[in-house]
């Protein structure tokens, strides 16, 4: 089951590296954008990469799940604007650690990929 679908990038992931970056983005959005629901998050993702990346809610909503055992992010019920109620996830210090983990690690990923591309 893939986690995040890239739509522009033919590359094969494991589901390992796709949890990670699911996670680097799901914490990014939150200590973004504050609080938010799923599906805000889910919205949020695609906007902001111009519709490049789609997180799908049957892949997100597991990953929020194990995110919140691992204690990178809390959760509560609340009324959303049109009335629903809905869990709102925030992130935690331990989320802003892993988040700071995580986009060095990413940033290196990056800085491999662009020495390669330099060569090739």
């Amino acid at each position: 089951m893939l986690l995040l679908i890239p739509r522009l990038i033919g590359l094969t992931m494991a589901k390992k590296d796709l949890q990670g970056t699911l996670d680097l983005l799901v914490l990014k959005t939150l200590a973004q954008k504050g609080e938010m629901h799923g599906y805000g998050i889910v919205l949020h993702v695609q906007r902001a990469s111009d519709e490049l990346l789609a997180v799908e809610e049957g892949s997100l909503y597991p990953a929020l799940h194990r995110m919140e055992q691992r204690g990178w992010i809390k959760s509560n019920w609340a009324l959303t604007d049109s009335g629903r109620n809905a869990k709102y996830y925030k992130l935690t210090a331990a989320g802003r650690r892993e988040l700071e983990t995580a986009e060095k690690s990413f940033e290196q990923l990056v800085k491999g990929v662009r020495a390669v591309m330099r060569y090739a």
